[in-house]
Parts: structure tokens; C-alpha cells; sequence
């Protein structure tokens, strides 16, 4: 495998390896490894992929996992090899079908090489019989005679020809075999061989423990011994787990004497203090591990308590809270763990933290109340509402007196299950205990509030009020990554009183900045990229929200709090809908209702059926719409009462979806009755952006009564609001039967020329956009509705290609073509390729 990765490297491809061992049969520990290799070539990469990873449990999320990491793969353009050492280690099931989808949805440039000693656990057939496979067994692999005895000469220096067919005979041309026994005829010295076969694994570890380790110099044997415990090792560190006073020097020297002499050991790196670190050869490890389980427990506990107590010393948290445990000293494990988890939670490190959390026994995590916030926290992190509850109301249950820092974690850990489940209310009645910061409270816990409370404040529309406890949050320094996101909860509140422009600003730059700190704020960039979405449409960019959003949204809807996801599917279903592309836009808003649904959040339901309601009508189709808006107004029949909050927002929906319904079948009074004090209410909460399209919608209603000069009244404030913010979308969508107005404006002689300017900007982008016209779009004939790459797609399916094929013509992933294919068959309404061509030559298309 090294020579392999030495040549792929000299070819000049990129090339990630991951060397298994058995405690890497754990989903989640596999992934983190499998990132964490590819990561070395290219962070980007796995900057989405990492995040996902424990952060779902349902049964698609590993496939889910996959295939973000084949799409991220799929846009680098060079070739990639990707090398997984040791696969018979592998036996869970979920892991064995993660490395089926793997080799399935790889795109063209991804080269999978996998090394086992067994059979794989996976079926190459189909890959084979598409010529994209090869298999080496030991017997493709062995060596000559000749080769033999050149690999001999080139380890030994000088061998006898006779003995090195000797030794080719015994080892039937196995290059690891070959390997080992060149380092035991460098103890031998000239003795003769013991008539042994060795030609796999299995049998040359029994046949190096017979014949070779005897002959090992003692102290060397009890040094590669005892660095058998540990899956790396350093001069320092053996020093401190021999049985009597030894040197660093001294190790250190016989280290790199067993590594220039022989193959036992390896480099693997260098630390932080310029000492090497070694890995024994796997095989020498194997048996040498037989020989450590084999000591007295006591001093086995001994050598793990030495090896973590080292670990720790040095910073290497992970390799000593796992020596820890092996010294059966699960209370050190969890001190170690407790000692730095608020820091990486702060950093955003949560990979690390569940994995240090996993390394614990159930019952450390159990009576420590910290370990337990912490463990609520993931679940927090990975989306699981459900669990994140259920450990809430258990940690209350075991603390029967909390001292005020415990009351205080608790307090934020219902916070932030408010956000998850998009309750402002549930914040409101934790806002005197949020009040209340115990005098010693960390800066986690400062900036974590200071989130929490900006979020309620914000759909409370007390903007100040937001800003004010971001900025508090933000004064104790610290928690970059807390701090970073209360930026961007800092543009959330110029957004949501108007002033995009500002807004703007604000998003591209947290968006910019998260992308350069790597996986550990890919939540935020997601957060930053829905926002500053909402804002380019908002400013008329409708492409650029497209192209920011579109190649984002599968990660962003995993990952994120149901607010972003609101604002990012809604963005994408209306810029659709602007462009033309109807069953694109009908996709998301579909999407958001299914979200809705799954995470149980009324509001993002409610907003979905708003806006298909607009849709409807503007489709001509009155009696859909109503049923919407009668859904609508359930939902909001069940929220009764609420002001100010989350839950008021579905009553806003389904006034406007009402009022829409009024306009539409000319009942302009009933209209400005619900238009009014939405209006009132809307202003006061600094909500300009609906502000101004409340002022569009009571011009049209106010026509329609025939008061022409309350109409121009009411369209010429929402040009000054409008114009005020730098709003364009919000005028936009709404202008309809105020567009023959809204001409004429400019052309009066006493108009304000820079709100005429400001009109005739809003005219101009009005009259581009009819160059979609909604009637023709929805008549246009099936092949006319899909897009640009989806035609692309339909045309090499004609040529009866295969969907692998179709994936190296595209330079996509065949998980993309996939994605197109059912798409395609969904808008055409067919049910496989033939139904797809046929319908191709129907319409026309060459």
C-alpha cells in the first residue's frame, strides 16, 4: 500500500489513507476517520459531510452522509484516491452498506483503493462486469524468485541465492511475509530456517512468536511490547512505560536503531516538540498485543494508568481518557473529559466532544451533572429534539438542589430547545431565570444567552433590546464561534426592521469568515448563507440567491434551527417561481411543509400554505386556494391569542392569506378590515419589509373602493419606506393592479425626483420581470419544464447511455444523474427512461 500511494502521488493524484483498526467498526467513528483522511488532501471536502456525522439517526442518514461527501468530491476536478487500509477490521452491517453506496455513487475522478486480509464483506460483481473493478489477491500479488531475492538484497545487503529461494519458498512470494523475514534472518545471522510455511497473516503471527521475538534482545522486545499497548508511541512515552528508570535518549535511540535496521516500526509523524512518533507494523502488533493481554491485571491497569497520565500531560485528550478507562479508572476519564468539553463546545470541536463522551461508561456520564449538559448539548446539536427533552426533564429529575451555575445550564438548555422547536414563547417565560447569570458564569454560557434571548427579542421586534444582549455576550471575549454567530444574529436584526443593505454586509462577511474556520462552523455558515439569501432576493439579485442557496440546501436543512430553514426554503420556492420554473418552486414549498411537519413547527407550515395560496390565485384557481387558507386559519385557530412571538406569525399568515383571498374576489372591505390592524401592528414591531407590502395591498384594496387619492397615498409611503431600506422584492411581488400608479408617478411634475427615480427603478424591474409571464410558463408543454441540465441529462439518456456513463460525460456524481432522472420522470410523469425519451420525441427535442 505505501508503494501504491507513492506511486499514485508521483502520478500526481491526490490520495487520502485510512489505516482501519477494530475499534474503528463503529459508524460514527468510521465517518470521523474516513473525514479526517480526506481532510489531509482537501478540507473542503468534508467541510459539510463532518457536520452531518451524529448529527441524524433515522435510517436514510447514512446515506444521506455518503452522499454529501460524493458531491463535495464530485466538484474538485482531480483525481482523487482514496486508500482504506485493514477493511477485514470492518464488520457492522451499516458500515459495510456506507462503503456499498460509496463505491455506487462515486463520481468519475474518485478512486477507491480498499486492503483486507479476508474477502471483502461487499459485492464488486456489478462494478466488474462494468470494467470499473479490479481484484489482487495474494496470488496476484506475489512475488517472483527473482523479485524475491532482489527485495532480499535490497533489506539485507547480501543473501545467498539458495536462501533466498529458501525463503521465497516459505513465504510463497507474500511481500509482507518477505518482509518479516528479512528482519528475522538479521537475528539469525547465518542459522538455519525452521521448515515452516508461512504464506498469510494468521500463520506467520504464530510462526513470529515460535521463532522469532525469542531472539529479540530482551530490553527490545519489553520496549516494542509495552509500545504495543498504544496505537501510536514516541521516545518519551515508552520511556514512562518501561518497568525501570530508562532514558529518553536512550529509547530514542533504539527507536530509530529498530526502525533504520528493520521493518518493525514506522514514522508517522512528527509532534509538537519535534519528536517522532512511530506505529508498529500491524502484524507485529497483532502478536505482541497477544503477549500484553497476557499480564497480571493489575499491572496491565499500571501501564494504561502510566500510558493516560502521559497523554494527558501532553495534551492528547483523546488517547488519555482512552487509557483511562483501560486502567479501569472511569472517574479520571471523566474529569479528563469534563476539564476541556466546554472549550471544544465552544470552538465547535462537537467531533471530538462525542467521541470523548462515547469513550466514557454510561454510569461516569450519569452522575455527573456536567457530562450530562454536555451530552444534552450534542443532541441539541444533532437536531435530536426528542432526546434533547427527555435528558432536560431527567437532569431536572436528578438535581433535587441545583446550586445557581446548575440552575443557570439548565435554564439554557430549554432555551435552546426553543429554538429547535421554534417556541419565542417558551424564552419569554425563561427570560427572568435567563436574567439572572450566576457572577461566575463562563463565556459559553454568556454568549449562549446572549443567542438565545437576541432570537426572541428579534421576533418580539425589540431590536435594540437584540442587539443589546449580543453586544453584552460578546464583551467577555471568548467563544469565538458564539460570538460569530451573534454577528450574525446582529444582521438578523437590521433584516428583519428593513435595512437589508446593512444586513447584507454583515452576512457576506460572517459568511466569508465561516468558511475559512472549516467544519466546526459549517452551521453558521449555513445560518449566514439563508440569511444573506433572503437579503440578494430581497435586493432583486433573485440568480444569485439561487446559485448561493440551491448547492447549499440539502445541508442546511439537516442542520439548521427551523427559522433558517424557513427563510432559505421560501427564498428558493420564490425565486423559482420569479424565474418561471413552477414545479421547481411547488419542490421546496413542498419540502417546507414536509419539514413542517416532521419537526412539528406550525409556523413554517403556516408559511408554506401562504404562499401557495399567492400561487393559486395567481394560477386561477380560487377553490385550492381557499382550502389553503381555511388550513391556514386551523393553524392559527390553534394559537389563539398569541402576540409578539413565533406563534403570532402563523396568525399573520393567515391574515394574509386571507386578505388575499379578499382582494382576489374584489371584497375590499373585508380586506381593509384585517389589512388595518395588521398594518398598525406590523409598524409598530419595525416589520417594514411587510409594512410595505401591506401599504401595495391597501392601494389595491382602496382602488378598488374607488378612493384613488387614499391609494396613491398608500403606495407613495410605501415608496418612502421602500426606498428608505433600499427594498425592491417586497414592492415587487406585491405591485399588481398598482403598476398603471406606479407609471405614472415620475411623470408628475411635483413628485419628489429621487422618489421618482426610485419608482421608475421599481417600473423598469417590473416590466423585465414580465419577460416571464406566469400564464405562459404554466401552458409550456412537459419537455419545456425542466431545466437546462436536466435536458442535458434527458439527451445522453436518449443515446441509451448508463447512468455511470452519463455521470463521466457530465463531470457530475452519478448520485447527481440520479437525483435529475427522478425529476425528470416526475415532471414528465413517467415511471422510467422509455417513458422519458418517448416523451423527449413527442415534443420535438433533438
Amino acid at each position: 500500500m505505501l508503494a501504491l500511494r507513492q506511486a499514485m502521488l508521483t502520478l500526481d493524484f491526490d490520495v487520502a489513507w485510512l489505516s482501519l483498526a477494530p475499534e474503528d467498526d463503529d459508524l460514527t467513528a468510521f465517518f470521523h476517520g474516513l473525514l479526517a483522511s480526506l481532510a489531509t488532501v482537501d478540507p473542503a471536502i468534508v467541510r459539510e459531510a463532518e457536520l452531518l456525522v451524529g448529527r441524524e439517526s433515522d435510517e436514510t442518514a447514512v446515506e444521506h452522509w455518503v452522499i454529501t461527501l460524493v458531491r463535495a468530491i464530485g466538484r474538485r476536478k482531480r483525481e482523487l484516491v482514496l486508500m482504506l487500509d485493514d477493511v477485514h477490521h470492518l464488520q457492522n452491517a451499516r458500515i459495510v452498506e456506507a462503503l456499498r453506496w460509496l463505491l455506487d455513487y462515486a463520481p468519475p475522478q474518485l478512486h477507491v483503493v480498499l486492503a483486507s486480509r479476508r474477502s471483502l464483506p461487499l459485492s464488486l460483481a456489478r462494478l466488474r462486469s462494468q470494467g470499473l473493478a479490479i481484484e489482487l489477491d495474494r496470488h496476484d500479488l506475489r512475488f517472483s524468485a527473482e523479485e524475491s531475492e532482489r527485495f532480499l538484497r535490497e533489506q539485507l545487503g547480501e543473501i545467498a541465492r539458495r536462501d533466498a529461494r529458501v525463503v521465497h519458498e516459505l513465504t510463497d512470494g507474500w511481500a509482507a511475509g518477505l518482509q518479516l523475514f528479512a528482519i528475522d534472518l538479521k537475528t539469525r545471522k547465518g542459522t538455519a530456517f525452521t521448515p515452516a510455511t508461512v504464506r498469510d497473516a494468521e500463520t506467520f503471527a504464530c510462526y513470529f512468536e515460535r521463532e522469532v521475538l525469542i531472539r529479540l534482545a530482551s530490553e527490545d522486545l519489553l520496549l516494542l511490547t509495552r509500545a504495543a499497548l498504544c496505537e501510536r508511541f514516541c521516545a518519551p512515552l515508552c520511556a514512562g512505560l518501561m518497568r525501570h528508570p530508562v532514558t529518553v535518549a536512550d529509547v530514542a535511540s533504539r527507536l530509530g536503531r529498530l526502525e533504520d535496521d528493520n521493518l518493525f516500526i514506522t514514522q508517522s509523524g512528527v509532534g509538537r516538540d519535534g519528536e517522532p512518533w512511530y506505529r508498529l507494523h500491524p502484524l507485529l502488533r497483532e502478536v505482541l498485543q497477544r503477549r500484553v493481554a497476557e499480564l497480571p491485571p493489575a499491572e496491565l491497569r499500571e501501564l494504561h494508568a502510566a500510558a493516560w497520565q502521559w497523554f494527558d500531560a501532553q495534551g492528547h485528550v483523546d488517547e488519555a481518557v482512552h487509557h483511562a478507562v483501560l486502567a479501569d479508572n472511569a472517574q479520571a476519564a471523566g474529569d479528563l473529559v469534563e476539564g476541556c468539553a466546554h472549550d471544544l463546545l465552544a470552538r465547535g470541536e462537537l467531533r471530538q466532544l462525542a467521541g470523548l463522551v462515547r469513550r466514557l461508561p454510561p454510569a461516569q456520564i450519569a452522575e455527573r451533572f456536567d457530562l450530562r449538559v454536555i451530552t444534552a448539548y450534542l443532541q441539541m446539536y444533532a437536531g435530536e429534539t426528542d432526546a434533547l427533552m427527555q435528558s432536560i426533564q431527567q437532569i431536572a429529575a436528578h438535581s433535587e438542589r441545583p446550586d445557581p451555575r446548575q440552575r443557570y445550564a439548565l435554564a439554557l438548555l430549554r432555551g435552546g430547545l426553543a429554538l429547535q422547536r421554534d417556541d419565542t414563547d417558551l424564552v419569554v417565560a425563561l427570560l427572568p431565570e435567563l436574567q439572572r447569570v450566576p457572577p461566575n458564569a463562563d463565556d459559553f454560557t454568556r454568549v449562549a444567552r446572549g443567542n438565545i434571548l437576541s432570537w426572541m427579542f428579534i421576533h418580539r421586534g425589540e431590536h435594540e433590546q437584540a442587539r443589546k444582549v449580543l453586544e453584552e455576550g460578546a464583551a467577555h471575549g471568548g467563544a469565538p464561534r458564539g460570538i460569530l454567530l451573534g454577528r450574525c444574529m446582529s444582521g438578523m436584526t437590521h433584516a428583519a426592521e428593513g435595512r437589508v443593505l446593512v444586513a447584507e454586509r454583515v452576512f457576506r462577511d460572517v459568511l466569508a469568515q465561516a468558511e475559512k474556520q472549516g467544519p466546526a462552523y459549517v452551521g453558521i455558515a449555513c445560518m449566514a448563507a439563508s440569511l444573506l439569501g433572503e437579503a440578494l432576493y430581497e435586493l432583486n439579485d433573485v440568480d444569485a440567491s439561487l446559485r448561493l442557496l440551491d448547492e447549499r440546501i440539502d445541508v442546511l436543512e439537516r442542520v439548521s434551527i427551523p427559522d433558517t430553514v424557513l427563510r432559505a426554503l421560501t427564498v428558493l420556492a420564490s425565486a423559482h417561481w420569479f424565474a418561471g420554473r413552477r414545479l421547481e418552486a411547488r419542490d421546496c414549498l413542498e419540502r417546507l411543509e414536509d419539514h413542517a411537519k416532521r419537526h412539528g413547527v406550525d409556523r413554517l407550515l403556516a408559511n408554506a400554505l401562504c404562499l401557495r395560496t399567492r400561487w393559486l390565485l395567481e394560477e386561477g384557481r380560487p377553490d385550492e386556494a381557499e382550502a389553503a387558507v381555511l388550513r391556514c386559519e386551523a393553524l392559527a385557530a390553534r394559537h389563539a391569542g398569541a402576540v409578539r412571538s413565533t406563534t403570532w406569525e402563523i396568525r399573520v399568515c393567515a391574515d394574509l392569506a386571507r386578505i388575499r383571498m379578499c382582494l382576489h374576489l374584489n371584497d375590499f372591505e373585508g380586506a381593509m378590515r384585517r389589512l388595518k390592524p395588521l398594518h398598525a401592528l406590523s409598524e409598530a414591531g419595525g416589520r417594514w419589509c411587510r409594512v410595505v407590502g401591506l401599504r401595495l395591498q391597501m392601494s389595491i384594496a382602496e382602488m378598488g373602493r374607488r378612493n384613488d387619492g387614499a391609494a396613491r397615498e398608500h403606495l407613495v409611503e410605501a415608496l418612502r419606506v421602500g426606498h428608505r431600506l433600499g427594498l425592491m422584492r417586497s414592492l415587487l411581488d406585491e405591485l399588481g393592479e398598482c403598476r398603471p400608479i406606479l407609471e405614472r408617478l415620475p411623470l408628475e411634475a411635483d413628485f419628489e425626483p429621487v422618489l421618482g427615480f426610485y419608482a421608475q427603478r421599481l417600473n423598469d424591474a417590473a416590466q423585465a420581470a414580465t419577460a416571464v409571464d406566469p400564464q405562459t410558463a404554466a401552458m409550456r408543454v412537459p419537455i419545456q419544464s425542466l431545466s437546462e441540465r436536466e435536458n442535458e441529462v434527458l439527451g445522453l439518456l436518449a443515446l441509451a447511455l448508463p447512468n455511470k456513463k452519463i455521470a463521466r460525460v457530465m463531470d457530475v456524481s452519478l448520485d447527481t444523474v440520479k437525483w435529475h432522472l427522478k425529476n425528470i420522470y416526475r415532471k414528465l410523469e413517467v415511471t422510467g427512461r422509455d417513458g422519458a425519451v418517448a416523451r423527449m420525441r413527442d415534443a420535438g427535442a433533438r
